[in-house]
């Protein structure tokens, strides 16, 4: 028997016309169809102008545990399975990640058929540093744990992208703007790909009083690292006379802090003999 895959399937995230071609055949190959809501995927099947005759399950965040296996056993048989989220890539903040795992431990081979991305949109419109970013998905929903997750995210130097529903987004905002700085910079993007497409650059403190108004639609938020805190020989020459006075050499102790902060060991040196006076 020829083995089967489990394919992880991009879908457009607005506009239908982003789906790529192999989407079309991918649908139209598949034996088994496992989606986060098959009345979504009916409908955009519907808008591509292809006809899905293989077998359609659900497959979301409340299943996916007890589904994984029956797809995986499927793939094993020799079935073409095909898994589709409502929007953008499986897997990514939505159902696939225990599929994936179940399979691989089961040496079922999983395959990508790559598209459309909010993420990485966003990322490209927000007009931020792209080199280094961190997907943070949905932050808590109560305003004590969220704030506790932007706080571990304080020192974070990468761009950072987020999804927000938009009836939090204000408050969302607020919490950022007085963990991160009123003055960091970052980008709403809201509608991504559709009609109403709109991306808001500004401040935290600017994008929070924009947002009190109200807005509408998905929103993806993208916000600035934390900039790099440069270390001060004023900072830390106390640091080098605490070791000192704990009995360690002054030269070993400037040493000691050179190494720890990057600094000048000679200026640290200096400036601990002119504090000493």
């Amino acid at each position: 028997m020829t083995p089967g895959v489990i394919l992880l399937a991009a879908t457009p995230i607005g506009d239908a016309a982003d789906a790529p071609p192999r989407l079309r055949r991918a649908l139209t190959d598949a034996d088994l169809v496992a989606a986060e809501d098959t009345r979504r995927l009916r409908a955009l099947a519907s808008r591509l102008g292809v006809r899905v005759t293989a077998r359609v399950i659900s497959f979301h965040e409340h299943n996916e545990h007890q589904r994984a296996p029956d797809l995986v056993r499927a793939a094993q048989d020799g079935a073409r399975v095909l898994v589709v989220s409502d929007a953008g890539m499986p897997a990514v903040s939505d159902p696939g990640y225990r599929l994936v795992r179940v399979a691989a431990d089961a040496g079922v081979r999983v395959s990508v058929l790559p598209g459309p991305s909010a993420v990485l949109t966003a990322l490209a419109l927000s007009g931020l540093a792209t080199d280094r970013f961190c997907f943070e998905g949905f932050v808590p929903r109560k305003g004590g744990d969220r704030a506790r997750a932007l706080r571990a995210l304080a020192d974070e130097r990468r761009t950072m992208i987020f999804f927000e529903s938009p009836h939090r987004l204000a408050a969302t905002l607020a919490d950022m703007a007085e963990t991160f700085g009123a003055d960091r910079q970052a980008a709403v993007c809201r509608e991504l790909t559709k009609t109403y497409e709109e991306v808001r650059r500004d401040t935290l403190g600017a994008l929070v009083d924009w947002a009190s108004g109200g807005v509408r639609g998905e929103i993806t938020i993208v916000v600035a690292g934390a900039e790099p805190v440069v270390a001060s020989v004023v900072d830390h020459v106390g640091r080098v006379l605490a070791l000192a006075d704990a009995g360690a050499r002054l030269k070993d102790a400037a040493a000691t802090v050179a190494a720890e902060t990057g600094l000048s060991k000679r200026e640290l040196y200096q400036a601990a003999l002119d504090a000493r006076g």
